[in-house]
This record gives C-alpha cells, sequence and structure tokens, in this order.
C-alpha cells in the first residue's frame, strides 16, 4: 500500500488526485470518471459478466443477504448504475419496500430502466440523478444504504461516507461492496496480473473502450485495504465497521451501523 493511502483519514482525501494511475485535479476526476462509466453505460453489464466470469453476480447476491433487505423499508443504491443491487433487493422484499437507485450517471440509469422495462415486481424502483457526495434526501430518511463497485470511483470518499451517515435513520446499515488492494497474499500476483493484462483488452474488445477498463484496473489496484477502509467508515459517523471477505480478499462487504 503506497504512503499516501495511509495519510490521515478524513483530512487529505489523498484518492481524490488520482484517475487511476494519473494525477489530476479532484475536479478533473469528477469529469473524467463520469465519462468512463457514460462510454460503457449501454455494455456495462455484459462486461461484468464477462470479466467475472459471472462471479460479480454472487458478490451482489451475498451484499444482499449482508442488507437484509425488508417489506416496508427505505432502501437507498448509491451509485447503483443499472440497477443490479435494486432489482435483487426488490424481489427479495416482493415489491414491498421503497428501493431508490441514485447516480450521477444519466447514461447508466438509462441504462437500468430499459434494462427493467416490463420487469415483473421492480415497477416501484425509483431512479435519480444524484452525487454521493450530496445526496439529494432529507436527513434520517433511509434505513439502508449500499454503494456497490461505486466508492472508490468517488472523488472525496470521506464525503460521501458522511453523507451516508447523514441520511440514515439511526440504527441504519450501511453496506458496501467493493474490491480492495487487500486481496489475500498468495492471489495478489494472479489478480494484479489480471486486471493489468486482461481488462484493457477485454474491455477494448466488447465495448471499443480499452482505456474506460484500464483506469478501472488502476482504482482497483490503489484501493484502500480493508482495515483502512473500516476506520474511514467509522470516522464518517458510522460504528462498528465490519468486513467479510469474498473469494480471498478479491472483492469485500464493509457494514456499519448509524448510532
Amino acid at each position: 500500500m503506497s504512503s499516501s493511502q495511509n495519510e490521515s483519514p478524513g483530512h487529505t482525501n489523498p484518492e481524490s488526485r488520482w484517475f487511476g494511475a494519473k494525477r489530476v485535479k479532484p475536479e478533473e476526476k469528477t469529469v473524467l470518471v463520469q465519462g468512463v462509466f457514460g462510454a460503457v453505460a449501454w455494455r456495462y453489464d455484459l462486461m461484468n459478466d464477462v470479466m467475472s466470469a459471472g462471479l460479480h453476480r454472487y458478490f451482489k447476491n451475498r451484499l444482499v443477504e449482508v442488507m437484509n433487505p425488508k417489506p416496508g423499508q427505505v432502501i437507498l443504491d448509491v451509485a447503483g448504475g443499472t440497477g443490479d443491487v435494486a432489482l435483487r433487493c426488490a424481489r427479495r422484499t416482493e415489491g414491498n419496500a421503497r428501493i431508490m437507485v441514485c447516480d450521477l450517471n444519466s447514461a447508466m440509469l438509462e441504462a437500468g430502466r430499459a434494462k427493467m422495462a416490463g420487469m415483473r415486481g421492480v415497477s416501484g424502483i425509483e431512479w435519480m440523478t444524484g452525487d454521493a457526495e450530496d445526496l439529494p434526501l432529507p436527513d434520517g430518511s433511509v434505513d439502508t444504504y449500499s454503494i456497490a463497485y461505486g466508492l472508490r470511483n468517488v472523488t472525496h470518499i470521506d464525503q460521501a461516507l458522511r453523507e451516508a451517515a447523514r441520511v440514515l435513520r439511526p440504527g441504519g446499515r450501511f453496506c458496501c461492496l467493493e474490491f480492495t488492494s487487500g486481496v489475500r497474499f498468495g492471489l495478489k500476483p494472479l489478480f494484479d496480473a489480471y486486471c493489468s493484462h486482461a481488462m484493457p483488452p477485454l474491455g477494448d474488445w466488447i465495448t471499443k473502450d480499452g482505456s474506460a477498463y484500464r483506469y478501472l484496473a488502476e482504482s482497483i489496484q490503489r484501493f484502500l485495504d480493508q482495515p483502512s477502509l473500516a476506520k474511514r467508515i467509522e470516522e464518517a459517523g458510522l460504528g462498528r465497521a465490519q468486513w467479510i471477505d469474498l473469494l480471498g480478499g478479491v472483492s469485500v462487504i464493509h457494514w456499519a451501523q448509524r448510532g
């Protein structure tokens, strides 16, 4: 882990100045990240299946198990893109929960709406354009907050975590599914090689945008390890942060509770 990733959390947000391996201004990062997802939105789900050999479905199923959504709850999925997590929550609650997908990228939301058009049991899902760092929701209005593979793309992670704490009701649950740099030692060389050498050409083949997946690969390799992320979650006002490694830490679920 680089020294910049160990800087005092909540004060420097060192990742705000990195777009993958390229150093940028924070305001540039936001624009560049949105360009990445706008370019791949309509093939994003296909790429997830190809890149992970379908494992992302298992990871998201495990996330929703940890979330444990129930009928009558208000559930917010931030950076929810094409709605994979929202769809699982809707089916689990049989359409009897208020489920909101919030994403800054309108192309991803449009792709999600199109995917779910005509699906049974998902008509109640709400789609909103919004920034994880400035959520368009009142204080204490959400029972469960989820973010899947979105936190490392946020420019100011600590601000996004504080927003999660703000919108959650007392006792509400925060759940994050993410890649981390804390892959178990034996798997890390293989995983790093896959990110560096396989993801960009696969992305170029399917979406004709290898640069987008080069960024995504680099962002995975630079992201926080599990204890560092847990510490920043707690410093944002979310207590008792815990995590579970999936596939040796290739993906990790962190969860915490609003006090």
